[in-house]
């Protein structure tokens, strides 16, 4: 319930005759007691009056009159935050699927935790929403446009297969597109429906290695930024984790740490959130977060519902009181 806010603040002026009445009841109730008081035999006024006044006598008209305070403040209309579930909105879930993913850093792997993750997240998003899934390595590749059918982003997110190489730049530009093109399709206003990525990845990007070139990952960044879409970043994965590389010379352990500073600066560059998960659990609490943000906005609807049923039950109960101790209404 708010006190704060009113769509019809004028009819809190009701509140002067609610304050009206009480002042009024009591100087009744003051004026009979004087009058009572003038009686002069004392004997005859203990005969007709009770010994003690019952204070409950007053019970009935005290809960009309605050029914009526709590009926004054609903027809103001009253307003409260609520959360209500996005429509039309666009998310573009793109994971990395470069060798570094195999790492065992995180049981059983970065793959295999992020695919379960992220079948989760996609259950967990409004159905309002449509989820679209981007996988990248060297290249970037739209793997299921933006739907409402999460069954059809599940059953891609279970065939990812690793590659070589990291272009973050590039999948950022490839989802940029996707939600060009959906927003087109959908129309209706001028304003393009709201769209977030959700880019989650465990390495430095290596293609084109200057994150600063035209096709990298902080141009695309910038670029993200200037069509008003927030790229939230998971840096997945731990600082000691390793992969094992075959060659002609053999198999060579190469370590592969995460690489917190380009994700977060490309979430800072965009106007969205970095978070970090070194495990399973912690990336479905990232997840989670993302689910509460992504899919459901703030806005103030009325609140007046609750202050009327109080000033319904609480009139009810003074009416009701009333006839059963004084056998009329107040």
């Amino acid at each position: 319930m708010s006190l704060t806010d009113f769509a019809s603040p004028w009819w809190l002026g009701f509140l002067v005759v609610v304050i009206a009445l009480t002042v009024g009841y009591i100087w009744i109730q003051r004026r009979k007691q004087k009058h009572v008081l003038r009686f002069s035999n004392m004997e005859l006024l203990e005969s007709v009056a009770p010994a003690r006044p019952n204070r409950l006598r007053h019970l009935p008209t005290a809960l009309v009159l605050v029914g009526l305070l709590f009926l004054t403040i609903a027809m103001a209309g009253p307003t409260a935050d609520e959360r209500v579930p996005r429509n039309r909105a666009t998310v573009m879930l793109v994971i990395d699927v470069s060798l570094s993913m195999e790492a065992t850093d995180v049981e059983p792997t970065r793959l295999a935790a992020a695919q379960e993750a992220a079948k989760s997240f996609a259950d967990g998003l409004t159905p309002g929403i449509n989820l679209g899934l981007v996988a990248f390595a060297g290249t970037a590749s739209v793997l299921v446009s933006p739907t409402a059918n999460r069954e059809a982003t599940k059953s891609a997110i279970d065939k990812l297969q690793l590659s070589e190489r990291t272009a973050t730049g590039e999948a950022i530009f490839t989802s940029l597109q996707s939600i060009d093109t959906l927003g087109a399709i959908l129309g209706g206003g001028d304003a393009a429906p709201p769209a977030r990525i959700v880019l989650l990845s465990d390495g430095k990007q290596t293609v084109p290695q200057n994150l600063d070139d035209p096709r990298g990952g902080y141009t695309a960044a910038r670029a993200a930024k200037d069509k008003g879409v927030p790229i939230s970043t998971i840096s997945f994965g731990t600082s000691y984790g390793s992969v094992e590389i075959e060659d002609e010379a053999g198999v060579e352990r190469v370590p592969v740490p995460v690489d917190d500073p380009s994700l977060r600066e490309i979430a800072t560059l965009s106007g969205g959130s970095f978070f970090t998960a070194s495990s399973l659990e912690d990336l479905r609490d990232v997840y989670d977060t993302l689910e509460e943000q992504i899919g459901f906005e703030i806005t103030r609807g009325d609140a007046s519902r609750p202050w009327l049923i109080l000033g319904v039950l609480f009139i009810s109960s003074g009416l009701g009181s009333a006839l059963v101790m004084r056998q009329r209404l107040p």
